[in-house]
């Protein structure tokens, strides 16, 4: 019986894991009026959630952001899936705008940002060269 009692109480923590992935990515126009942001999304694969925000480097608040569509299609068996991924902006409880991602494996191929009040689009490059930390998140130079 201690046996049996031993072994279940060294299986529960291998069934309360759950993993989340985590993904940074620093973005920025520089037309006009420069602007950056970072985009932190979270999937967590045993409950099949997904959750993000976006934190514009003017204001530092992060804005919640809900995903909405995710696609996925080979476009070649050598190559890495494209991907078309969007999420929903949440802004004081409302629907504020909406985020398009392209990206091939690592490399984002597009960023467009719409803003729901007007229609307006924005779009943004995906930046490598940026330091980032889960403290500070991007490290935009001063």
């Amino acid at each position: 019986m201690k046996r049996l009692l031993l072994l279940v109480i060294s299986v529960l923590p291998l069934a309360a894991h759950c993993e989340v992935v985590s993904e940074n990515l620093c973005f920025e126009r520089g037309e006009g009026s420069p602007v950056k942001f970072e985009l932190r999304t979270y999937y967590d694969e045993t409950n099949k959630w997904h959750g993000g925000f976006v934190k514009y480097a003017s204001s530092g608040v992060a804005i919640p952001l809900v995903l909405t569509d995710h696609q996925a299609e080979e476009v070649s068996p050598d190559m890495p899936w494209l991907a078309t991924t969007t999420w929903t902006e949440v802004s004081h409880g409302k629907v504020s705008g909406e985020y398009e991602m392209v990206s091939q494996g690592v490399t984002v191929l597009s960023m467009t940002y719409t803003k729901k009040s007007n229609g307006r689009q924005s779009d943004f490059s995906h930046n490598w060269s940026i330091d980032f930390s889960p403290e500070k998140g991007c490290q935009w130079e001063q």
